[in-house]
């Protein structure tokens, strides 16, 4: 089965001015759009084409042949992904279970935020930060390039993206106030609130 570039869940200047569209063109429009071309370019005529996206991820990431297809595969799902972790008037503090868990086990809302633009700042190059069940309990984590929650037992809830691509129409080379912008603005909890749900 093709994998098609899912629709914004939002127009592509609902997030402004703290996510421009222009950098949504490109991200969404350009970046996304090439890995989804990649990926089915190289599952055409093969025993993938007939297996889930999340399938493919999780045997690709065990065979380093298989690189290509893994990079493509999982960037198409964590962006899809991010964008549902993103809406207009989003941000400020979650309620309900997921607000109580984070209080469990995080020690609070402003220490899992602190722990998050931790993460999100100091991964090197490219990558991902995440809010993810592992074992029951929810942890902050980061991952370099593709690399995914998927792979490694736990579910994803939440995440922000900090490649460069992300952020620097915007915000040029402040990834900080990029990841800072998001959380205060953007984040959609209800999204994060529905994977705990689910989870």
């Amino acid at each position: 089965m093709a994998v098609e570039l899912p629709a914004l869940p939002f127009d592509p200047k609902a997030l402004e001015p703290h996510m421009s569209a222009n950098t949504l063109s490109f991200h969404h429009g350009k970046h996304h759009a090439a890995y989804v071309n990649n990926y089915n370019n190289l599952i055409k005529d093969t025993a993938n084409a007939a297996k889930s996206l999340e399938d493919v991820i999780k045997e690709a990431a065990k065979d380093p042949s298989k690189a290509g297809l893994f990079n493509n595969g999982a960037q198409i799902w964590n962006h899809s992904f991010f964008w549902n972790c993103l809406k207009p008037n989003g941000g400020g503090k979650p309620t309900g279970q997921l607000a109580s868990k984070i209080d469990a086990d995080l020690g609070g809302f402003d220490k899992f935020v602190e722990e998050f633009k931790t993460a999100a700042t100091t991964q090197f190059g490219s990558g991902w930060a995440w809010l993810v069940l592992e074992n029951g309990k929810l942890k902050v984590t980061k991952t370099a390039n593709a690399d995914t929650p998927m792979v490694h037992g736990q579910t994803a809830l939440f995440t922000v993206d900090v490649w460069e691509h992300a952020y620097y129409l915007d915000f040029q080379n402040r990834r900080p106030d990029f990841v800072a912008s998001v959380l205060q603005n953007l984040a959609n909890w209800d999204f994060a609130a529905a994977n705990l749900a689910k989870a």
